[in-house]
């Protein structure tokens, strides 16, 4: 009697889970899917994206150091905390970032299916979805992208020694979220909490995007259908879009970064656009300055990507969102 209860329970609950779910929108499971994927993949490679930033931003005592040495230093003085400085941050921007980003490029695909039938269902409309949908995603979060990349950019003093106490750094200390907000803000207003998004971020965003879910849809499109739901396969059609689409775009990346921290470097005369910041970063710090910490992103690019597309798609099945020739039109329900 007890056993055939419990079990009634147990269905009622999964009964009540199915259903729940099923009720939600479809843009809202796909915000969901993407929201999650997101976080898990940059929570993954986040020791690597701050070395990354410091490398890009020429941070002292870090700019001449390789990857391994790097993370020796930043062990040395920070610990392991300092590998997740500034990943709060990363990972409230990707949460949101993701989740548009994915929904956005879904609802902005099913737009161009229904109103431009004619392009067909290749992967030019992929590109067009996915650079659009970038581009969405990046106005709605990019002060959180400034925010994570001045706290990552800021080393802290080191523990102290026998001889005392040495400084790496004399930018300003934040400390924290509303901290780096409240100082930029009262720089310049809402305008300096979008400083480098009009050139760089813009123009590299948007093939970056389009590339990625090009080559990644184009990919899977390419291996026999009883493969595609291969955990292994999604992982390596993701790195691979990560990997060709990030090397295109990276130099922009760049100036977008060094654009973010010009005010906590001393003597710094800015850059005004993109094109400007390209050309004074090859006469004064030389053309491989460009493509400082690619390295890493190579390493960082090809897990976090992977691992967001393989998780987006199990999340679409464990959300059950509807497969795409299914649910063609703008999904609302």
């Amino acid at each position: 009697m007890g056993s055939s209860q419990g079990r009634s329970a147990l269905s009622s609950n999964v009964a009540t889970e199915f259903s729940m779910i099923d009720c939600l929108p479809v843009y809202v499971k796909e915000l969901i899917a993407g929201g999650a994927a997101g976080a898990f993949a940059k929570t993954a490679v986040a020791p690597l994206e701050r070395i990354k930033i410091l490398l890009q931003t020429r941070t002292e005592g870090f700019h001449s150091l390789g990857v391994c040495q790097s993370l020796k230093k930043l062990m040395k003085h920070e610990g392991v905390q300092g590998f997740y400085k500034g990943n709060g941050a990363s990972v409230l921007r990707i949460v949101p970032y993701a989740a548009l980003h994915f929904m956005t490029y879904e609802q902005y695909r099913c737009w161009i299916l229904n109103n431009y039938p004619a392009m067909g269902t290749g992967p030019v409309v992929d590109l067009l979805a996915g650079s659009a949908a970038g581009g969405t995603a990046v106005l709605y979060t990019y002060p959180l992208d400034l925010a994570r990349t001045k706290l990552a950019y800021q080393v802290s003093t080191s523990r102290s020694s026998g001889h005392g106490l040495s400084s790496l750094h004399s930018q300003p200390a934040y400390h924290g979220l509303k901290d780096v907000f409240k100082s930029v803000y009262k720089e310049g207003g809402v305008r300096a909490l979008y400083r480098g998004i009009a050139g760089p971020t813009l123009v590299g965003i948007l093939p970056y995007a389009g590339l990625k879910f090009y080559i990644y849809e184009e990919l899977k499109r390419r291996v026999p259908e009883e493969h595609q739901k291969s955990v292994m396969l999604r992982l390596s059609c993701g790195a691979l879009a990560g990997l060709f689409g990030q090397t295109f775009t990276y130099p922009l990346d760049v100036v977008r970064r060094q654009m973010q921290v010009q005010s906590l470097q001393q003597g710094s005369p800015g850059y005004r656009t993109t094109m400007e910041g390209l050309t004074t970063i090859i006469r004064n710090q030389g053309w491989r300055q460009l493509f400082a910490g690619l390295s890493i992103n190579y390493f960082k690019i090809v897990p976090s990507v992977a691992i967001g597309f393989t998780a987006y798609d199990m999340m679409k099945t464990w959300l059950r969102v509807p497969p795409r020739q299914k649910s063609q039109s703008v999904s609302t329900a």
